[in-house]
């Protein structure tokens, strides 16, 4: 009897402990293995964010070009070299260039005619290739002042002009350059075929550089008068790089505005740095040629107005060519 009453006592202290303890053990066990879940879940958060951001390829069931990178590292690298360079670059380069040129002018003045206007106006272009400068002219100075717009505009002018203002001019300059640029491409590819022939490197462009062209009146290289025929070496300089980077201006554009091309986004970001390296140079260039045909050279401008140009004009900045029309008889006077 006492026995028995020993294993009841037993049974009511030892076993709600034994249990207690078995529970307590569970909770533990389950409390740990939830931590750790958790662990491993923030684990798997940070690889996955890692990797998206790392520009990894995951899986979606929409289609097309690239929809399963959530990031795109290039775009966003691309993005800030454009950002950070190429716009500020645009900037001192527009600055810089026109600068230099109005302090070279204020300086130097004009390079006049040295005998003078003769009078006698010689036809140098026709009137297709006035039709083909003006028209490239034009679009190519549309392009560039909307481009500088899109480029430049919100560090320029948004902070001081209203939002309206500032939307509507800027969409205005996106919708203009995107239907200018089909202008400029094919009065670009008439340009090149029409006057390649005419622009070819000769041996005596390399004097026209050493004298800069014999527009500096001061020092030794006053009064010098390189030879050049038909178009000096600075046009030449000029033509090959509306050549080559309008090439590529309108390679890039292209593939920046039709959107059935679907390329890949690295493929529209490196149009885009290409496009804008293209555009800087390019922008140089003109305002280079702009200064040169307009102010610099006296009698310059009249050549794309009425085609004609003065004899004494000819003969003193393209004499080569002046010559070889005399020698064939083939100049042709203005009535």
């Amino acid at each position: 009897m006492f026995m028995k009453s020993l294993r009841s006592l037993f049974a009511l202290l030892v076993i709600p402990l034994v249990l207690s303890m078995g529970l307590g053990l569970s909770a533990s066990a389950m409390a740990a293995d939830g931590q750790t879940n958790q662990q491993q879940v923030a684990t798997n958060d940070v690889d996955l964010w890692r990797a998206v951001k790392a520009g990894d390829s995951g899986y979606t069931t929409a289609k097309g070009v690239e929809t399963g990178v959530l990031i795109n590292v290039v775009g966003n690298e691309g993005k800030d070299v454009r950002n950070e360079y190429l716009v500020p670059v645009m900037g001192i380069t527009v600055v810089g260039v026109f600068a230099a040129f109005l302090f070279f002018y204020l300086v130097n003045g004009p390079s006049k005619l040295s005998k003078g206007f003769s009078g006698k106006m010689v036809l140098r272009w026709s009137k297709a290739d006035l039709w083909i400068h003006w028209v490239l002219a034009t679009s190519c100075l549309a392009l560039i002042f909307t481009g500088l717009n899109i480029m430049l505009g919100k560090y320029i002018l948004q902070p001081y002009i209203g939002e309206g203002l500032w939307a509507g001019l800027i969409y205005g300059s996106k919708t203009i350059h995107d239907w200018i640029g089909p202008v400029f491409i094919v009065s670009w590819i008439l340009c090149v075929v029409k006057w390649m022939p005419l622009q070819t490197f000769k041996m005596y462009d390399l004097k026209w550089f050493l004298v800069v062209g014999g527009y500096v009146n001061f020092g030794p290289f006053k009064g010098k008068h390189p030879d050049s025929g038909f178009a000096n070496a600075g046009e030449k300089m000029w033509f090959w790089t509306l050549t080559i980077f309008g090439l590529f201006i309108a390679a890039s554009g292209l593939m920046l505005v039709l959107p059935g091309l679907d390329l890949p986004r690295e493929a529209s970001m490196a149009a885009l740095l290409i496009h804008g390296i293209s555009a800087i140079i390019i922008i140089a260039f003109t305002i280079v040629h702009v200064w040169m045909a307009t102010v610099l050279s006296e009698g310059g401008m009249e050549c794309m107005v009425s085609g004609y140009c003065d004899e004494n004009w000819a003969v003193q900045h393209h004499n080569l060519w002046y010559d070889e029309l005399k020698d064939s008889n083939g100049i042709v006077y203005k009535d």
